[in-house]
């Protein structure tokens, strides 16, 4: 004999078969709702409340959505975004860190990031993606 929560359980099971359920994104856009609305209490802004809102809804719509297809390439595209964020944002704080002992530039042909030692004078530089020479002060 089922108890009670067992039969939520499946209840819930049972509806949920075929929807898209959570993934990436819309967590992000929970996440994203829960500190707009905090900030709207804290500050008073109304448009961050409805931004808040808009996210919540926008998650709900996601997660109970039997539009798969559609879902998932949401989510791939917010996945790529996110990745190329992040890798953009560590690239940047590495270049920073070492901005005292390297020079970093771009291949003119290819805009291929490069670097040099500081201190070296007028060189010329080979790319080691394109193979084109030029010359770069470090």
């Amino acid at each position: 004999m089922m108890g009670i929560w067992q039969k939520i359980k499946s209840g819930i099971q049972r509806f949920m078969m075929g929807r898209h359920g959570a993934d990436e994104l819309s967590f992000a856009l929970l996440i994203f709702g829960l500190i707009a609305s905090i900030f709207s209490s804290i500050t008073g802004a109304a448009l961050l409340s409805i931004l808040g809102m808009a996210a919540y809804i926008w998650s709900m719509v996601r997660i109970f959505s039997r539009n798969n297809e559609k879902r998932y390439a949401e989510n791939q595209k917010y996945l790529n975004l996110s990745k190329n964020f992040a890798s953009n944002t560590k690239q940047f704080f590495v270049r920073l860190k070492n901005s005292k002992q390297y020079k970093y530039f771009k291949c003119p042909e290819c805009h291929c990031r490069l670097r040099l030692p500081r201190k070296v004078g007028e060189v010329t530089v080979t790319c080691g993606k394109c193979k084109h020479s030029f010359k770069q002060k470090a």
